[in-house]
C-alpha cells in the first residue's frame, strides 16, 4: 500500500476516534484533570523504573485480573506499547468527559522520533482514578 494511502487512512482512523470521543464528552474539572495527568504520570515512571508492581497498581481491576501479575503486565507494555514503555517526550491534550470516563490523549515520540497519540481511558475507583485502556494512534509526523 503507497505511503500516502496509509497517511489518509491513518488520519480518517484519527479523526474518527477523535470525532467519537468528543461526540459525548464533556469538560473535565481541574483538579480531576491535574489527578488523571498525575496516574499516567506516575504509571510512565513507573515504567521507566521497570517497577512492574507501581505500574500495575493504577490499572483498573478489570486490567489486573486480566494480567494476574505485574510482571505480565509489564511484559505487554513492553512489547505491545514500547512507546509508552519508554517515550522520548510526552505531551498532554486536553482531557474529556465521556459518561464516568475521562479520556486523556497524550502525544508521545518513541527513540526514532516518530509521534503516536496514546489515547488513556480512566475511571474512579474506591475513589482514585485508575487506567482503564490506552490505544495507540500513530502519527505521520516527526520530532525535528
Amino acid at each position: 500500500m503507497p505511503r500516502a494511502l496509509r497517511s489518509l487512512i491513518r488520519a480518517i482512523a484519527a479523526l474518527g476516534l477523535a470525532m467519537a470521543l468528543s461526540a459525548q464528552a464533556a469538560g473535565v474539572s481541574r483538579a480531576d484533570a491535574q489527578k488523571v495527568r498525575a496516574v499516567i504520570q506516575a504509571q510512565l515512571a513507573a515504567f521507566a523504573a521497570d517497577d512492574a508492581r507501581r505500574a500495575f497498581s493504577y490499572a483498573a481491576p478489570g486490567i489486573r485480573e486480566m494480567f494476574g501479575t505485574p510482571q505480565r503486565f509489564l511484559e505487554m507494555v513492553r512489547e505491545g506499547y514500547p512507546v509508552v514503555y519508554r517515550p522520548a517526550s510526552v505531551g498532554f491534550l486536553k482531557p474529556e468527559a465521556n459518561g464516568r470516563t475521562v479520556i486523556q490523549a497524550v502525544e508521545m515520540a518513541d527513540g526514532e522520533g516518530t509521534l503516536w497519540v496514546a489515547v488513556y481511558q480512566l475511571e474512579r475507583h474506591k475513589g482514585a482514578w485508575r487506567i482503564t485502556g490506552c490505544e495507540l494512534v500513530p502519527s505521520d509526523g516527526k520530532v525535528i
